[in-house]
């Protein structure tokens, strides 16, 4: 996107000095690298960073209005609903495609937002490694609104420990060490000392959940929750699992109801030029051009269910319509020049929000590069300079 930048970092590229830096991200953990890494950063200019932070100073002044739980009390599946839910999550992230209007203009789009974490402790190491392979100038930063690596681990470490000796805190999974984000827990691990336990280990006694620690039965009193329940209701869970929808004596960080509420659920109740127009497919008032919307469904992750090229038969055989959304299709522009054809780009912004904060806080990033329909590795197959990366933000 910084095209002297782009055309400094592809003029220097070898296959040689990436097969180099893979060795250094793929050494964070050995053998738990399960997605692809992309052979660039992107580089952002600081007027398409301050367009992506405006917008979404206008999604979190929706966030934080008094009425935002009650707008969003559907949007928890009542199977789902987990007991003692706090006032607000503690990690926050905005997903936007790099977008061309109608103008011919560059500019953010909203693809989607998560009241949930991700892979906040790999971007730590991540964005160093980097910064050191792309030869990243001093103006440009990976953080965001001050934030330093030093800085951005520990406001990390605060909000997922609280104020719990770390053996009491866990980050929660299901069959952790098979998923595809893994090297990311064992980070996590790394930098702050939490470590993953998988749901079907956790032991309950009343209200008190345990798991073993190192052998040792040890009570866990706070949970940095990694567990999708859409994952969790595809798996093959053993009988006597706990069931998380009772109440336990644990505080969440952040807890389950809020990866619901501040989701594509939210979308609809957004009002902003960077956020493309969206609709409940009940409430939908009016025909509209079914060729200039995609179709989502509320209860899915990683992409799933998604319809792009949408039919008037796809609508009729909805049978839940109050569970889908149609959202006005944008326009990725592939504008990261490769050493073949041009790639898309999404870039995911980070927010923390500490209990004494009044709103979350943009820290930190990943990006994520694509030559298909959509992103992700299904999309992507046998193609280069695509997959995970970061962002460099050019300092105001």
């Amino acid at each position: 996107m910084d095209k002297k930048l782009r055309q400094q970092f592809n003029t220097s590229f070898s296959e040689e000095k990436y097969k180099a830096y893979m060795e250094k991200i793929e050494a964070i953990h050995p053998g738990a690298l399960d997605f692809r890494n992309a052979e660039t950063p992107v580089f952002i200019p600081k007027d398409f960073k301050n367009k992506m932070l405006a917008s979404c100073e206008n999604i979190i002044d929706v966030i934080v209005s008094p009425n935002f739980k009650q707008l969003t009390e559907r949007s928890i599946p009542k199977e789902l609903l987990v007991p003692n839910e706090n006032e607000h999550t503690q990690f926050v992230v905005f997903d936007f495609g790099v977008c061309e209007n109608d103008k011919g203009e560059i500019e953010p789009q909203l693809i989607e937002m998560q009241g949930f974490p991700t892979l906040f402790a790999l971007q730590a190491l991540h964005s160093d490694i980097t910064r050191t392979y792309a030869n990243v100038p001093d103006n440009y930063s990976s953080y965001l609104n001050g934030y330093t690596k030093e800085t951005y681990l520990q406001t990390f470490k605060e909000i997922v420990i609280g104020n719990h000796d770390v053996e009491n805190v866990i980050l929660l999974e299901i069959y952790p060490e098979q998923q595809k984000t893994r090297i990311d827990f064992y980070a996590t691990q790394q930098l702050i000392g939490v470590q993953a336990v998988c749901l079907t280990k956790l032991m309950a006694e009343g209200s008190s959940l345990y798991y073993l620690n190192n052998g040792k039965k040890t009570q866990v009193k706070r949970i940095y929750n990694r567990l999708i329940f859409d994952d969790l209701n595809q798996q093959e869970i053993p009988s006597g699992t706990i069931d998380l929808t009772k109440a336990y004596d644990v505080e969440w960080v952040p807890h389950p109801n809020w990866f619901y509420r501040i989701s594509k659920f939210t979308l609809p109740f957004i009002n902003d030029p960077h956020v493309p127009e969206t609709f409940f497919l009940n409430e939908l008032k009016q025909p509209v051009n079914l060729e200039e919307y995609v179709l989502k469904p509320l209860f899915s992750f990683a992409g799933m269910g998604v319809v792009i090229d949408v039919t008037q038969s796809d609508i009729d055989n909805i049978k839940d319509p109050e569970n889908w959304i149609l959202q006005r299709k944008v326009n990725y522009a592939p504008v990261i020049e490769t050493m073949d054809e041009p790639a898309k780009a999404e870039i995911r912004l980070f927010y923390f929000w500490k209990d004494e904060w009044s709103r979350p806080i943009a820290v930190h990033n990943l990006a994520r590069l694509s030559k298909g329909k959509m992103i992700g590795t299904r999309y992507n197959k046998e193609k280069t300079w695509v997959g995970g990366s970061i962002a460099y933000f050019e300092k105001d």
